[in-house]
């Protein structure tokens, strides 16, 4: 199928219009190509993301912008970082980064703020999560996740385990394990977030 025809799927379609949605217009190219690089069809590479043809055609023209959770997901099938996807430049000698130095960006109702050195192998995001934005969205690939909650309150779920986190609060945890997350105060959640697609070995002594 082509690219033209997969926008015409039959997958869960989101109800976004044909215009380009604000936030991220960089993001959308730089995900076409790096699928056609890795020489993936639009339905290999949905299909690996959990996505539906026509979603990821929508994320590839700009008319739907990408959650962090499916930023991650296509991040780890592309084989690059989150940092790469939102343009980021090549590792920087300096280790600190300055307060206000790097503008936040929005998407699909999430905001991100890099908060880490670009183009290395652990990603560290500050994050805003919206109320009801993503909560039923479960994700399992390779890596380690830990996050810390600045202000309002996290609904984190692991499996059939589910625990609500305040300020303070933090978790870190396998992220083969399926996972989500969603804010519990109807003001939304702000969190620390760092993922690294390393395994701990001790968690995998077979792997």
């Amino acid at each position: 199928m082509t690219d033209a025809a997969a926008g015409r799927g039959t997958g869960p379609l989101p109800t976004e219009g044909t215009a380009p949605v604000e936030g991220l217009p960089h993001v959308a190219p730089r995900l076409r190509d790096l699928r056609r690089r890795r020489r993936l069809t639009l339905e290999a590479a949905a299909r690996r993301a959990g996505l539906s043809p026509a979603h990821l055609s929508r994320l590839e023209t700009g008319q739907r912008q990408p959650s962090l959770p499916m930023m991650l997901a296509l991040a780890r099938i592309y084989g690059t970082t989150v940092g790469d996807l939102l343009g980021e430049l090549p590792p920087e000698r300096e280790p600190v980064i300055r307060a206000g130095r790097r503008e936040p960006a929005s998407a699909d109702g999430w905001t991100y703020q890099q908060v880490g050195a670009p183009g290395r192998a652990m990603q560290a995001l500050r994050v805003v999560v919206p109320y009801g934005a993503q909560g039923d969205m479960v994700r399992v690939h390779p890596g380690e996740e830990w996050l810390y909650v600045l202000e309002g309150r996290l609904r984190l779920s692991l499996g059939d385990f589910v625990q609500e986190l305040a300020p303070g609060d933090s978790a870190h945890f396998d992220s083969l394990t399926p996972h989500r997350l969603a804010a519990a105060t109807p003001d939304g959640a702000e969190l620390l977030f760092v993922h690294t697609l390393l395994q701990s070995p001790e968690l995998h002594p077979h792997v």
